[in-house]
């Protein structure tokens, strides 16, 4: 349904410090780095961050999250302490989540600049 997406941060260097990190954890890469933007993905670019004068303030009621598909439950474990030790904030340690199903394994995270992001890999429960 969505193509891809994009968000906006104050310091694309750290950004992109973030998110080379988080997201090699789970296979994917910056397949196209530049000043003003970074774009992540496998096969093409799905996730864009974008250097942004006013980006959207980080709301935790807000309900705005990025879920990014992991292969395995050892993926979301290190996109986890990947993301917890290149700046982000540990917004839900990995493990199995039973109210979301019986496979359902996730990490949640927040990154430099707010954004709650998780990683999520469907498992035998």
């Amino acid at each position: 349904m969505i193509d891809h997406v994009s968000i906006g941060v104050r310091d694309i260097a750290r950004a992109r410090r973030f998110y080379d990190a988080a997201l090699s954890a789970l296979g994917y890469s910056c397949r196209s780095p530049g000043e003003t933007s970074l774009g992540y993905g496998r096969d093409r670019e799905d996730f864009w961050v974008l250097a942004a004068e006013k980006p959207v303030p980080a709301d935790k009621s807000s309900g705005l999250h990025l879920c990014f598909k992991a292969d395995s439950r050892e993926a979301v474990d290190a996109f986890h302490a990947a993301a917890v030790k290149s700046g982000g904030k540990d917004n839900g340690r990995p493990g199995l989540r039973a109210d979301y199903g019986g496979g359902y394994y996730a990490a949640f995270v927040v990154d430099p600049d707010g954004y709650r992001l998780e990683a999520h890999a469907e498992v035998a429960g």
